[in-house]
């Protein structure tokens, strides 16, 4: 078997042979009379055409030779004869069959011109009376079975991996339609689309450690947003928007795993006059909605539990559910109890980045995989979010709903703080944490506060990320991406 080397070399023989012709191999233009799709659509009501593909493979030896075309809406089939007049399109060649046997190869970009007929075998077929090279490739496809089936490979190389795997290039498609149902969702209920920077001077609305990098007109240092503008859209509420959301990419510096990437897509809307009991009325309609838009159907098989979305959706009391499970009085409870309650159930966690909100969350974590949902997590204590509104049945807890569904979060929300006074405080708590060397809690955003102070109006705000896409089409959220980062080869 010829190495990867030898076959490039001899595709840049081939390459010098067309040239030693008078052909460019890369032409700027090309002639097409139809797409492949639409040649099948009308192949009864055509005798000629001229379609314009990649070459997926190459059949038969001498007299005869079958070229399968694929042009991203489809595959034809091409017959040239020697025995039959073939031309080599806008050049005078004296032998465009031999030149055609001599040059083409599996991957190349080729031109076919011709008449149109049913094959023997049934297949519609162009018999080719001239060609064209409109772009030749000098490496090989990997075999449609056995190549890139190393994930790392398969990564690296994703355009190949598209190319041959159509699962792949449908996801790419299912996910456009995932992001656009939410779009029409939102906006058929009068939600206006924004977009807002992507570097700030200081990341908010989320809890997660940075990017940093330098503005140099600016000569200063800037970060990377890790959320789709949750704080600027609030702005946009002090400025007399009722309703806004963003679909943006967002980026957060912390681990891999299946279900977590560095920078992502998510949307967040945010909705004034609302709160977080409106809006799970509003997200249960969404959900569904873009579920059905994007795969057909509201059942989903999430961590090995069957979920559907069509159901009632329940309520969990997240105070009441690490009482029920642990003993433990998360409102009353303090680090030292929390940290023999993670030894006891055997939950690993590092002591020089324990404090007692990272404590609880590791504790909830471990709860959460048994609750398969729908359903919404209510009554999160206000020491774990400091955007939320507290509630005012209990001061302790806030006005937060977390989405759950197969053991896992899939969707963040709540009934905005709009007290200046108590944002502030709970900005300045989360400095304390940072300063004791808790990376991911917030920075205190001074401006924001001071927007604040001018008066914003109660509200709802949600925000999902592309995991979602990724837990119901049932594959990694690294397999759900287009092209995942890679390591440079080394």
């Amino acid at each position: 078997m010829a190495s990867m080397e030898e076959i490039r070399e001899a595709r840049l023989a081939k390459l010098g042979l067309l040239e030693k012709n008078n052909i460019d191999p890369y032409p700027a233009r090309l002639e097409r009379s139809h797409s492949i799709f639409d040649l099948k659509q009308n192949f009864e009501n055509l005798k000629e055409a001229t379609i314009v593909g990649r070459v997926m493979s190459l059949r038969g030896q001498g007299a005869i030779t079958f070229v399968d075309l694929f042009d991203g809406t489809g595959t034809f089939q091409g017959l040239l004869k020697s025995d039959e007049p073939i031309s080599y399109t806008g050049v005078g060649v004296s032998k465009a069959f031999e030149l055609f046997q001599g040059t083409v190869d599996q991957g190349d970009f080729i031109q076919i011109t011709g008449t149109l007929f049913v094959s023997k075998r049934g297949e519609q077929t162009v018999q080719v009376s001239a060609w064209k090279m409109v772009a030749k490739s000098l490496r090989a496809l990997p075999d449609e079975w056995y190549g890139l089936k190393n994930e790392e490979e398969r990564y690296r190389r994703r355009y190949i991996d598209i190319l041959l795997n159509t699962e792949v290039k449908n996801r790419i498609v299912q996910k456009a339609v995932f992001w656009n149902s939410f779009r029409e969702f939102l906006m058929n209920k009068g939600f206006v689309e924004v977009e807002t920077p992507v570097l700030e001077n200081t990341p908010g609305g989320a809890e997660a450690r940075p990017f940093v990098t330098h503005h140099n007109a600016l000569d200063l240092d800037v970060y990377l947003r890790i959320s789709a503008g949750e704080l600027p859209q609030k702005k946009l509420l002090v400025a007399g928007f009722e309703r806004v959301f963003e679909i943006g990419r967002i980026f957060r510096n912390e681990g891999m795993s299946y279900e977590h990437l560095q920078d992502y897509t998510q949307i967040e809307f945010y909705e004034a006059f609302s709160d977080y009991q409106e809006g799970m009325k509003m997200v249960t309609e969404m959900y569904r909605y873009v579920a059905e838009k994007t795969f057909g159907t509201t059942k989903f098989t999430i961590n090995e539990q069957d979920v559907d979305l069509a159901k009632e959706w329940q309520t969990y009391d997240y105070v009441a559910l690490i009482k029920e499970k642990t003993g433990l009085d998360v409102l009353e409870t303090d680090l030292k109890e929390l940290t023999k309650k993670l030894k006891e159930l055997n939950i690993d966690f590092d002591p020089k980045d324990l404090n007692k909100e990272r404590a609880t969350d590791l504790i909830w974590k471990s709860i959460r995989k048994e609750l398969t949902g729908p359903g919404f997590l209510i009554n999160i204590p206000v020491f774990m979010e400091p955007l939320a509104k507290r509630s005012p049945k209990d001061n302790r807890v806030v006005e937060r709903m977390q989405v759950i569904l197969g053991g896992s979060e899939m969707g963040k929300g709540f009934s905005e703080l709009n007290n200046p006074i108590d944002q502030n405080e709970r900005f300045e708590h989360q400095e304390e944490l940072r300063a004791s060397g808790d990376e991911e809690a917030q920075m205190k955003d001074d401006e924001y506060v001071e927007a604040m102070e001018y008066g914003m109006p109660p509200a709802f705000g949600f925000g999902i990320s592309e995991r979602l896409f990724a837990v119901l089409a049932g594959v990694s959220v690294r397999e759900a991406q287009i092209f995942p980062l890679m390591r440079p080869k080394g």
